[in-house]
């Protein structure tokens, strides 16, 4: 699995969940909760990743985020403090929502374009175009596509360990490692 294949490693990452994209969140709790215990970090995706997520209201925004943290109170246990927008959509009423509701909003450097079919080779020269300077990068990667998991990833930790780059949460990588979670503010829940 991916959690195997990064703890082998030392490698850590931050998972984006959402409520309902990929099914229930709820059944795969155990998967969340294992990444969680392995020391990955465990942000927020909103709940079921509209499409239109730069123009919803601010009201809808918070149901999105809230109907998730609630998910995350039952799975476990914390508040996620980063998320990262549907498609980064950051327009609108987002910004402004997510810090009256705790969040940092987080994008990416680096797009492995995996979602828009991009093989793991066009994604590898993706990284290698970006370069291991400077302090690192955000990518943004899919657990759901068997090509990023089996085959960018494990080039991905060979590639940072040749330019001596460690594999760290976002918090760690903004310097932030105590601050990834915060406590539940919505009542945690079971149903999706």
């Amino acid at each position: 699995t991916l959690i195997n294949t990064l703890n082998a490693a030392g490698a850590k990452a931050t998972f984006f969940v959402t409520g309902t994209l990929y099914g229930c969140i709820h059944n795969q709790a155990t998967a969340v909760k294992n990444a969680y215990n392995s020391g990955h970090q465990i942000a927020s995706h909103s709940w079921s990743h509209p499409s239109n997520f730069g123009s919803l209201s601010t009201q809808d925004l918070t149901s999105q985020m809230q109907r998730l943290e609630g998910a995350l109170n039952k799975i476990i246990g914390k508040k996620p403090t980063y998320m990262r927008p549907p498609y980064l959509a950051t327009g609108g009423n987002v910004l402004s929502t997510m810090r009256t509701l705790g969040y940092r909003v987080i994008t990416d450097d680096i797009d492995s374009g995996d979602w828009n079919g991009l093989t793991a080779q066009q994604s590898e020269q993706r990284f290698q175009q970006a370069g291991a300077g400077g302090n690192g990068h955000i990518p943004l990667m899919h657990e759901t596509y068997s090509s990023t998991v089996n085959t960018l990833v494990p080039w991905l930790i060979n590639w940072a360990k040749q330019n001596n780059l460690k594999l760290v949460t976002v918090a760690d990588c903004l310097g932030d490692a105590g601050g990834a979670y915060a406590n539940p503010t919505v009542a945690a829940t079971s149903t999706c």
